[in-house]
C-alpha cells in the first residue's frame, strides 16, 4: 500500500489542454472518487497514474517515488477496467494468474494466489469456465480479482460498473467497498454517476474542465457545495438552483426572483450578500415543504406538474413562477398535475451563491 500525490499535472493534446495543473492527495489506503461529466478529464487523469497517458508537466508521486517515466508494469499499480479486458479464450483460472506468470512466478505460488482472491470473490466454481461463459457481475468480478492477485500498492477503477444493470450496480458497489475495507489497498475509482461515488467513497473529488473544484468526504460536498457546479453536481435528484438578487427591506432580508418570488435568506448569508448582490438560491428537494395553497403559514403559489412516486419518497416537479422546482418528500403526496399547492423553502437548509462566480456565499 502506498499514498499517491498528484503535483500541477498538466496534459495537452498538441496545442489542446486537457488538465489544468492538478493537485490531489490520497492517503495511504484511501478511497477516493474522480467525478464530473463528460470530458472534465478523469478518465485522463486515472490513465497518467496507471502509466497508459503521459503527462505533459508535474509529478505523480505513489508511495514516496515520482513514476512520472516509470514503464505501467513495474508502477505497482493494478487497473480495472470499463469493458473488464478479459482474455477470452482463457479460463478464469488463467486470467486470474496471466500476470504472475509473465512476471515469473512460481507455479504452486500462482495456483495458491488465485485460490485465495477466487475464494475472496466467490469465483471458486467459476475457475475453469471462460469469460463468454459468465454473467456481466461475475466478468467484473474475475477483472477484480486479476487487479487483486497481483498485490499493487494501488487500485485504480474506470467505470466498472457502467456496463451493468441497476440492480447489480447497487450490488457490485457494495462488493467492492467491502472489499477495500478488507485489503485496505490505496483506491482511485472513476465514475460519472455521483451516486456511486456517494455511497462508496471517503473521499471525492470533483472535476470540471481539467481543473479540481472542490474536493472532500461525501456528506462535505453535499452539505456546504463550494459552488454551484458542485451543487448542482452532488446529489440525486439535483439541487434547485433558482436566479434572483438579495432585497433588504421591511419584510428582512430575502432573495427576489426575476418573476417576483420571494425566497427567505440563508442564515450567515447577510454578510457576503450585500443589497441588489445577483445570486443563485438554491434548495435541495428533500428542503422543500408542500401544502394546500390556503393553509396559511405563507408560501410560493405552485401548480403541480408531475407526481413520481419512487416508494421510500414522492418526488413532485412544480412550476413555481417561470421556474420548474423540484421537492422530494418522505410522505405519500396524491396531487394531481394542475393542482394549486404552496411550497415552502426551509431556508435553515438553503445555500447562496455569487450569480456571476458561482462561488458560496453563505
Amino acid at each position: 500500500m502506498a499514498s499517491l500525490h498528484l503535483k500541477q499535472v498538466f496534459k495537452h493534446y498538441d496545442q489542446t489542454p486537457v488538465i489544468h495543473g492538478v493537485d490531489i492527495d490520497i492517503d495511504d489506503g484511501e478511497f477516493v472518487a474522480l467525478v464530473g461529466p463528460s470530458g472534465c478529464g478523469k478518465s485522463t487523469l486515472l490513465r497518467a497514474v496507471a502509466g497508459l497517458e503521459s503527462i505533459s508537466a508535474g509529478e505523480i508521486r505513489l508511495g514516496g517515488r515520482v513514476i512520472n517515466d516509470v514503464a505501467p508494469r513495474d508502477r505497482g499499480i493494478a487497473m480495472v477496467f470499463q469493458n473488464y479486458a478479459l482474455y477470452p479464450h482463457m479460463s478464469v483460472r488463467d486470467n486470474l494468474g496471466f500476470a504472475m506468470k509473465l512476471q515469473g512466478v512460481a507455479k504452486g505460488e500462482i495456483a495458491r494466489r488465485v485460490l485465495e482472491v477466487a475464494h475472496v470473490l466467490g469465483l471458486g466454481a467459476l475457475l475453469d469456465r471462460k469469460p463468454r461463459q459468465l454473467s456481466g457481475g461475475q466478468r467484473q468480478r474475475v477483472a477484480m480479482g486479476r487487479a487483486i492477485v497481483r498485490r499493487p500498492d494501488a487500485f485504480l477503477f474506470d467505470e466498472p460498473l457502467s456496463n451493468l444493470d441497476a440492480k447489480l450496480r447497487v450490488r457490485m458497489r457494495t462488493e467492492i467497498r467491502a472489499l477495500h475495507q478488507r485489503l485496505g489497498t490505496t483506491t482511485v475509482y472513476v465514475t460519472h454517476d455521483q451516486v456511486e461515488a456517494m455511497t462508496m467513497a471517503d473521499r471525492i473529488v470533483v472535476l470540471q474542465g481539467g481543473r479540481v473544484e472542490q474536493a472532500g468526504t461525501p456528506l462535505e460536498l453535499y452539505d456546504r457545495p463550494c459552488n454551484a457546479f458542485v451543487a448542482g453536481f452532488i446529489g440525486s435528484p439535483a439541487m434547485n438552483l433558482l436566479p434572483g438578487r438579495v432585497v433588504f427591506g421591511d419584510g428582512g432580508a430575502r432573495v427576489v426572483t426575476d418573476d417576483g418570488l420571494h425566497l427567505p435568506l440563508p442564515p450567515g448569508s447577510a454578510p457576503a450578500a450585500r443589497e441588489g448582490t445577483e445570486v443563485l438560491y438554491g434548495a435541495r428537494p428533500e428542503h422543500f415543504e408542500i401544502g394546500p395553497p390556503d393553509a396559511g403559514g405563507g408560501g410560493l403559489p405552485a401548480e403541480v406538474i408531475v407526481v413520481e412516486p419512487t416508494g421510500a419518497e414522492t418526488q413532485v416537479a412544480l412550476r413555481v413562477g417561470r421556474h420548474e422546482v423540484l421537492a422530494a418528500l418522505r410522505e405519500r403526496v396524491r396531487a394531481r398535475p394542475g393542482e394549486a399547492l404552496a411550497l415552502r423553502p426551509q431556508a435553515a437548509h438553503a445555500h447562496l451563491f455569487d450569480a456571476g462566480s458561482g462561488l458560496r456565499l453563505n
